[in-house]
């Protein structure tokens, strides 16, 4: 049985397939329509097909009713199987180079016979690409760029994908009763956007029973080393594992090494020479006549040994971390329990899949004060934009939402407007000036030049009305290219103008990077955790946002949403 949200997605495949094949316009439409029309859905769906009421929405037609009660029944669809053999598989994956939509890649699947990246990259480079009606050189450099990416790509992982590989079998370790202590280490410790593989670290006397159990794993499908100490698998999404069991006492050093970075692990090494010990995964060794070496049994020990306090791995990035550290100078991280409330979030009104109550249910039992409503604006037809009139609507009920003292959680009003092409905003000024909160964000032109791009931002960040500027590069991760634009002028800007740039906890964009919010906090920009959240699962979005402020060495203070509803208030009232 799938749910509503899974069946939109067959609907979409299905469209796309039948694009793909050339099928009828208007029936490709239908099942794209279905698609929206479900995600947008309040109603039970069982009760709707129970009762006959699917059928009387408008846009949902026989054929498409009886394909969505199947859908629902089954979990599978033998029409959307047959729609599936019928393409070659490698056509999908084709589809996710930026700038490829059906049309094009039928046209070079029939004029080419391009059926996977392998002879798209071959066609490319010999030029048959550009010949096409409707591509170019142009065209064709850029299905290049894609093809390098996606290959870039395959290597690595969203850090949520990996984490939903590695907590089970962290868990799955730490119960076995031979392991004393057991933790990942790697780019996942360390809260990289994306992981190469996963590193395991577990201390313990009788390693051979681990390692059985870990190459047994469920969801293995390729044991590529099985050795004493190590061993490494394979996962059918091609990401790596590896298990090294260490003794007792080089648990604390093997940890640190593995968690790395480089860059980290080298500039501790030349501490530890300068105070006459060398330094590896297996502890420290005496390099000098009167220097003993000190062992460990927590890892904050380790980073005593050599004259620090502990160093959060977030941070163990070889940028300063340990200067910071000498200096006493590392900051109080933000943490998740910190937050106090979040802005940029969709209902039913536009794209999302709960309604106001059901998001305000969610952050009062998440223990939040607040939750800023920011349905999309009427540019952004395709997620079903707000026009004024909706948008008042919207406002009028969510005064009686909170009148009404059903929520101890207090509803903001606000919008994600859409930036124009010019920086222009979707909606008047007067409109503006009324919402509790704006979000201003990029949706559509990502291939404006850097300049052109830059400017459009700029000019909404000088917006009077606008609070915070949304997913600044507009990237998704392993999927597509941040738009080119000069994020360190939108800083200034920003700084300006003092106005916030959100970081969009979605772990798709994890936007702004990390890599950049240092350079803010520093120039006094306020940062904004935002779950950009589209039901209210997403809520949870902002854990992975905390994960990368903390990244950015960003502290409480630093963030919007770590403070009361007065304070908040107050800001949005400046």
């Amino acid at each position: 049985m799938l749910e509503k949200n899974d069946i939109a997605a067959v609907l979409d495949e299905i469209a796309t397939l039948m694009e793909l094949m050339g099928e009828n316009p208007f029936k490709i439409r239908a099942y794209s329509t279905g698609a929206r029309i479900l995600e947008t859905m309040t109603e039970d769906l069982d009760e709707l097909i129970k009762t006959g009421g699917l059928a009387e929405i408008p846009g949902m037609g026989e054929a498409l009713v009886d394909k969505i009660t199947t859908l629902r029944r089954d979990g599978i669809l033998p029409f959307h199987q047959k729609l599936r053999a019928g393409i070659p598989a490698g056509l999908l994956e084709i589809m996710q180079i930026q700038g490829l939509g059906p049309k094009k890649v039928r046209a070079l699947w029939t004029l080419l016979g391009v059926e996977d990246l392998l002879k798209l990259k071959e066609v490319c480079e010999a030029g048959k690409v550009a010949e096409l009606k409707g591509f170019g050189e142009k065209t064709q450099t850029k299905i290049l760029e894609g093809i390098k990416n996606r290959v870039a790509y395959s290597l690595r992982h969203r850090w949520y994908e990996a984490a939903e590989v590695a907590i089970p079998i962290l868990a799955g370790l730490r119960a076995l009763p031979q392991v004393k202590h057991a933790e990942a280490a790697g780019s996942l410790r360390r809260a990289r956007e994306t992981v190469g593989d996963l590193d395991f670290i577990v201390a313990a006397a009788d390693p051979k029973p681990i390692m059985d159990w870990f190459v047994a794993y469920p969801g293995v499908k390729e044991v590529t080393a099985h050795g004493e100490t190590k061993s490494s698998v394979r996962f059918k999404s091609g990401l790596q594992a590896d298990l090294r069991v260490v003794p007792e006492e080089q648990f604390f050093f093997a940890l640190h090494h593995f968690t790395g970075s480089k860059d980290h692990n080298v500039a501790m090494r030349h501490r530890a020479l300068s105070r006459g010990l060398s330094m590896s995964e297996w502890g420290f060794k005496a390099t000098a006549e009167g220097v003993q070496a000190p062992g460990a049994t927590s890892e904050a020990e380790v980073f005593q040994a050599l004259g620090l306090p502990w160093i959060p791995p977030e941070l163990r990035e070889g940028a300063g971390e340990i200067d910071a550290a000498e200096a006493k100078l590392l900051p109080r991280l933000v943490e998740l329990k910190d937050l106090r409330g979040a802005f940029h979030n969709h209902t039913t009104a536009s794209d999302g899949a709960h309604t106001l109550e059901q998001m305000a249910k969610e952050a009062e039992r998440m223990g939040w004060e607040y939750l800023g409503i920011s349905d999309h604006s009427k540019s952004s037809f395709q997620a079903n934009g707000l026009d004024e009139g909706r948008l008042l609507a919207q406002m009028d009920q969510i005064a009686q939402l909170n009148t009404s003292g059903k929520f101890k959680v207090r509803l903001l009003t606000g919008s994600e407007v859409d930036i124009m092409r010019d920086g222009s905003l979707d909606y008047a000024d007067d409109l503006l000036g009324r919402l509790d909160f704006v979000v201003a964000s990029v949706h559509n032109l990502f291939t404006l030049d850097r300049e052109a791009q830059t400017a459009r931002i700029i000019r909404a960040i000088e917006s009077e009305h606008v609070d915070m500027i949304g997913h600044v590069t507009g990237r998704l991760i392993n999927k597509r290219e941040p738009y080119d634009v000069d994020v360190g002028k939108i800083i200034d800007a920003a700084a300006a103008n003092d106005t916030i740039i959100e970081l969009n906890a979605n772990p798709w964009r994890l936007d702004m990077d990390w890599r950049w919010w240092r350079r803010a906090a520093e120039k006094g920009v306020l940062c904004s955790i935002n779950p950009d959240a589209h039901d209210f699962a997403n809520l949870s979005f902002v854990e992975h946002g905390v994960r990368i402020a903390r990244k950015g060495w960003l502290t409480s203070a630093h963030v919007l949403n770590t403070r009361s509803l007065p304070e908040v208030l107050k800001w949005l009232g400046r």
